[in-house]
């Protein structure tokens, strides 16, 4: 089973529902980790992060590995499937579930039970572009499957791409919730605990911002969540989440995810479509400029002129992408935005250097040596003794702030599925 777009961009949150679906199916156990995932960031309607949670139940066999505590029952998963349950059965136990406590007003909830198997190509379109609803359903036809939705049901389409996902690169998220009491009150979680995660359990990511001095794994909003800590290593995320020190935890859950993974980088295409996200090799075609809000905007020449774009919150970031220069080799990893067209940068690589010259010195005078003044903006330079003109200023290379290499924004600054640096295989 599978839901989706049920929380609105403040309150409540899907993966809560997660729990409360696992809570009330008690007498069913899970078959492998409960999956949180993301598809396609550039979606406009989007609440927060635009993820969908799947779930498999029924009677499970093989190897049993303890994931999370609900209601204060301990919560495992198996690695087999014994028997499926009742199909009808579960789907009339989640519809109640999903009308309680999905917010109606503001998101277009869908469920969906499935007994089987989705061809993964719906996840790797839902995931790289935008699709209808009725494009997701037909990828259900012939199969044993229930759908039910409320409103505009947009929450069919990630809930069958969750389905659909087989998972190639994954990550682990433990995500830890609130009592139900202190939702919308701020939140207590220690920082300095937060910052050494990375180094006490060194295959997590995305913990601590250093430039804010402020722990990543806390959310802004006002929804049930806690902290989430990210990473390779379910095992490690059972001893972090022991390790951190915070209120009352009133359950806890490991999902199986596929954040971090840069799925929806797109790298072979043929054009760049707006809301779908891209590997774009360039050159520098001119020097960054800073508009306002501090943003930063980079042109590069791809077949096409691109602007891509820094924004003011990724902060020391944007000092990378003023020290490009025309002529440099670059790698842009982003959201290609609409209106204005504009890739938004997610990382970088500098693969080239080039060579760039910037002016040092006025021409002097060829009759008396004097330094020559400008004329006006494009009109050269003369000197104001003898009337000599020139326009040979004198003209040495820049010395470079920046080298070959890969760049990433801050941990705040970083998108659900993007691949931090700390995860890439620099060899390939």
């Amino acid at each position: 089973m599978a839901v989706d777009d049920t929380d609105s961009s403040t309150w409540m949150c899907t993966t809560f529902l997660a729990t409360e679906l696992i809570r009330t199916l008690d007498d069913l156990d899970l078959i492998g980790f409960p999956r949180l995932v993301r598809l396609n960031p550039a979606v406009p309607w989007k609440t927060r992060g635009n993820g969908a949670l799947c779930i498999r139940v029924g009677k499970g066999c093989g190897d049993r590995q303890y994931i999370g505590s609900i209601a204060g029952r301990k919560i495992f998963c198996y690695s087999d499937l014994e028997s499926e349950p009742d199909i009808d059965d579960v789907f009339s136990r989640c519809i109640d579930l999903v009308k309680e406590w999905s917010q109606t007003d503001h998101a277009d909830p869908g469920l969906v039970v499935c007994r089987d198997d989705v061809d993964a190509s719906l996840y790797d379109k839902a995931v790289h572009r935008i699709i209808s609803k009725e494009e997701a359903l037909s990828y259900l036809e012939g199969k044993d499957h229930r759908v039910f939705q409320i409103n505009k049901g947009r929450g069919v389409i990630g809930a069958s791409a969750s389905i659909s996902w087989k998972p190639g690169d994954y990550t682990y998220e433990v995500l830890a919730y609130r009592e139900r009491s202190k939702w919308g009150t701020p939140r207590h979680v220690n920082a300095e605990d937060v910052r050494q995660l990375d180094e006490l359990f060194p295959s997590t990511f995305n913990n601590y911002d250093e430039g804010l001095s402020k722990p990543a794994i806390v959310p802004n909003t006002s929804c049930p969540i806690l902290y989430g800590v990210r990473g390779d290593s379910f095992e490690d995320l059972l001893k972090a989440r022991e390790f951190i020190r915070s209120e009352e935890v009133e359950r806890w859950l490991i999902y199986l995810s596929n954040q971090g993974t840069d799925d929806h980088i797109i790298e072979d295409y043929h054009s760049l479509e707006p809301n779908s996200s891209y590997a774009v090799e360039g050159t520098v075609a001119s020097i960054p400029v800073t508009v306002a809000g501090g943003h930063v905007i980079l042109t590069i020449d791809a077949g096409e002129k691109l602007e891509c774009a820094a924004y003011e919150p990724s902060k020391g970031f944007r000092n990378v992408i003023r020290a490009l220069r025309p002529g440099d080799l670059v790698k842009v990893f982003g959201e290609l935005r609409e209106e204005p067209r504009t890739l938004n940068i997610e990382k970088l690589q500098v693969v080239s250097l080039s060579s760039f010259k910037i002016k040092v010195a006025n021409p002097k005078c060829s009759v008396c040596g004097r330094i020559m003044k400008s004329v006006g903006a494009g009109q050269g330079y003369r000197c104001r003794d003898c009337g000599t003109k020139s326009n040979d200023v004198l003209m040495a290379e820049e010395p470079r702030t920046i080298s070959i290499g890969w760049y990433e924004p801050p941990v705040c600054s970083r998108r659900h599925l993007s691949k931090p640096l700390k995860r890439c295989n620099f060899e390939d």
